[in-house]
């Protein structure tokens, strides 16, 4: 069939909206009309390069829509559901049969390749091949052909357009907290970074119990509203030394937890330094390839921890709808960090998240801003 889909053609481009084949689901395949997709900052440093993939791509990875339909070897979900699109993985590696998908064996090759597993794409341009299945999915279109793994049903009376950032930036910062680091209620919490993925992060906090939830970050209108989502404390690091600001909020005595989600190696040395004794740090901003850090080795002998984490340890087929019921009861609004554009203005919408003009931008495929 054919797609309009935003196509970028090299590294640095711009997107063009483009008409361009996709084909019919395949086996373990399913094909969903989009209503909304969410744009999020691995969108934006794959365009730019920081991690290889094959262009011409079709980047997007926080769709969401409806199902049209299925292929063989589909069972999870019919034509008519409403879902949300996650990232991709095998299901049959070690890790996938475990509970975490997002440690796959392969989550690299399905993930970043932008293609099936042997190779093929699902979009052409005329003749000439366009790379697909970022994240399972290449959601910047209007049409998607996704793995079953990928696809989670949702309830039909959420407003689906709004609810594919829970495919990978609210999934992030909220499981990161729920279930990766499972915070405990009391416990004190240091999130640095309140963009998308670090405000879910303080939303579920909130939900958790936190009793100490600051913020660090640099946008003043981004941490205004970290602080109307629940952060009792907000720190503009632009002006003030975010570890003495944070020493003083906990009286000298450290964070239990904190979350680095800036990518940035400054403020991961911070968050590491103002951890409690037997303190987890979780990493889950995203950093250039080769980036280091320097760590005073003394403090991690006293039970500090660092640890990597990756989409919030979730499986998105129990998680997301878990993400789904706290925000139908009002306890994850995580519709507040969204600004809609339409599908044509997505080069408008990346342009506004980069310079901090908005928290979350979602296009909307038929609707207006």
């Amino acid at each position: 069939m054919l797609i309009r889909a935003a196509v970028t053609d090299a590294p640095n481009n711009m997107f063009i909206i483009r008409e361009v084949t996709l084909d019919p689901p395949g086996p373990g395949e399913v094909l969903v009309r989009m209503t909304g997709t969410g744009v999020c900052h691995s969108d934006l440093i794959v365009r730019d390069a920081w991690y290889p993939v094959p262009f011409p791509v079709v980047l997007g990875h926080e769709g969401a829509g409806v199902v049209e339909a299925v292929g063989n070897e589909v069972g999870e979900v019919s034509p008519g559901d409403h879902v949300v699109l996650s990232f991709a993985s095998c299901g049959s590696c070690t890790r996938c049969r475990t509970g975490a998908p997002a440690y796959c064996a392969e989550f690299l090759a399905r993930n970043f390749a932008c293609g099936r597993p042997d190779g093929s794409t699902s979009l052409r341009r005329g003749a000439s091949r366009v790379n697909g299945f970022f994240f399972g999915q290449s959601s910047f279109a209007t049409h998607v052909l996704a793995p079953r793994r990928s696809v989670v049903r949702i309830p039909a009376d959420l407003p689906l357009p709004l609810m594919g950032p829970l495919g990978c930036g609210v999934q992030t910062g909220a499981c990161a907290v729920l279930k990766a680091l499972r915070c405990e209620a009391g416990s004190r919490i240091a999130v640095f970074g309140a963009g998308s993925v670090g405000c879910s992060a303080v939303m579920a906090a909130v939900v958790a119990g936190c009793s100490t939830i600051a913020v660090v970050g640099r946008n003043k209108n981004r941490l205004r509203l970290a602080e109307e989502l629940g952060a009792t404390h907000v720190i503009n690091a632009a002006s003030v030394s975010a570890a003495e600001s944070l020493r003083a909020i906990s009286n000298g005595t450290g964070f239990d937890y904190t979350i680095e989600a800036t990518g940035n190696p400054g403020l991961l040395r911070a968050a590491v330094d103002v951890l409690h004794t037997r303190g987890t740090c979780g990493v889950i901003g995203a950093a250039r390839p080769g980036s280091e850090v320097a760590l005073e080795m003394s403090g991690l002998m006293f039970g500090r921890r660092v640890r990597g984490i990756v989409e919030g340890d979730a499986v998105p087929q129990v998680d997301i709808p878990l993400l789904a019921a706290l925000h139908q009861k009002g306890l994850l609004p995580f519709d507040r960090l969204i600004t809609t554009y339409p599908f044509e203005a997505i080069n408008e919408a990346a342009r506004d998240v980069a310079i901090g003009k908005c928290v979350k931008p979602v296009l909307l495929f038929g609707e207006g801003k």
